[in-house]
Parts: structure tokens; sequence; C-alpha cells
């Protein structure tokens, strides 16, 4: 919990306002036998690094934390997601669409060479969706065309339960 308390410290000194962020919750490893529970957390910040730019900082936080990318979905000490980037689509539909759509045997060899966003399975995880809604409820998936909130409902029951609280939000 301390590592990813932490990497949110500084991930939020990238943002140019102050950031928001989730509560932390207690999650089954992803995919289910990579490890033990994971904690995960949301942030929403605002910065003029690009997408990229970015998503080399989240990599340069995890490195720092002893992230050792030698596997694809193996344990790790941090995992660092940019999730989205206000409705950008990138680096285009057609690409984000055949990556939402990979089998998920063909998403544990293949790994894209490319920033995808929206992340192009957000809607099916609810150790995403959860933590999400408690800083960014009402963002609209630009594909989908609907608010995290309402993919997160759509959800079964079962999943949403397995992301258990294990601190609050901060206030606003």
């Amino acid at each position: 919990m301390a590592t990813v308390q932490k990497a949110m410290l500084k991930v939020g000194i990238l943002s140019e306002i102050p950031a928001k962020s989730s509560g932390l919750y207690a999650t089954p490893a992803f995919p289910a036998g990579a490890g033990p529970d994971f904690v995960n957390a949301a942030m929403t910040i605002f910065t003029t690094l690009s997408p990229p730019a970015l998503l080399e900082r989240l990599h340069q936080i995890e490195a720092a934390a002893g992230r050792q990318r030698v596997k694809r979905w193996g344990q790790r000490t941090l995992d660092l997601d940019l999730i989205a980037v206000g409705g950008s689509i990138l680096p285009d539909a057609q690409t984000y669409a055949y990556w939402r759509d990979l089998s998920l045997q063909d998403q544990l060899v293949e790994t894209p060479s490319q920033l995808i966003l929206p992340h192009p399975r957000m809607q099916d995880r609810a150790f995403v969706l959860v933590p999400l809604c408690d800083v960014a409820p009402d963002w609209r998936h630009p594909v989908l065309g609907r608010s995290v909130a309402q993919i997160c409902a759509d959800l079964p029951l079962a999943a949403r339960a397995e992301v258990t609280p294990l601190i609050a939000p901060n206030a606003p």
C-alpha cells in the first residue's frame, strides 16, 4: 500500500492543478493467479505533457519503485496505467478497436508498440472502474459514449464486489 501511496504523490506532482485521488482498493491479481492481491487506485491530473511523454514519466515512477518489465502481466511492484486523456482516441479508432477486441489468449502474448487510448479494456475491469468512479464518474468514454458510472454499473455485481475498499478517497 505504501508503494502505491508514494507513487500517487509522484504522479500528483505532474499535475498543474491539484490532482484528484480515489480511495485505495484491494483487488484480486489480474490475470487470476498472477500473484497476491493488488492495491488499485485512480487519479485525475491536468498536464500539458503529451500522452506518450506522460506515459514515459509513469514508467519512470514505476522503475524508481523497482518495476522490471520481464513478463506481460507478471508480478510487479507497481503498475501505473494511463487510462484516458480527455476524449482522445489514440492512435486512431481502428487501432483502438483492434486492441479492444483482441482475445484474452492473444492479449497474453501481444503487446502494443504504441500507446492505445482510452485503455482498450477499461470497460471490462472493475479494478479500474470502481476507483475511477471516485474521481471521474461523469467522464464519458469517447467510443462507448457512456460515463464511467454507467459502465461500472453494467459490470456484474460479483466483479464489483471483488474491489474491496482499504482507504477512503481524499475529500475534494
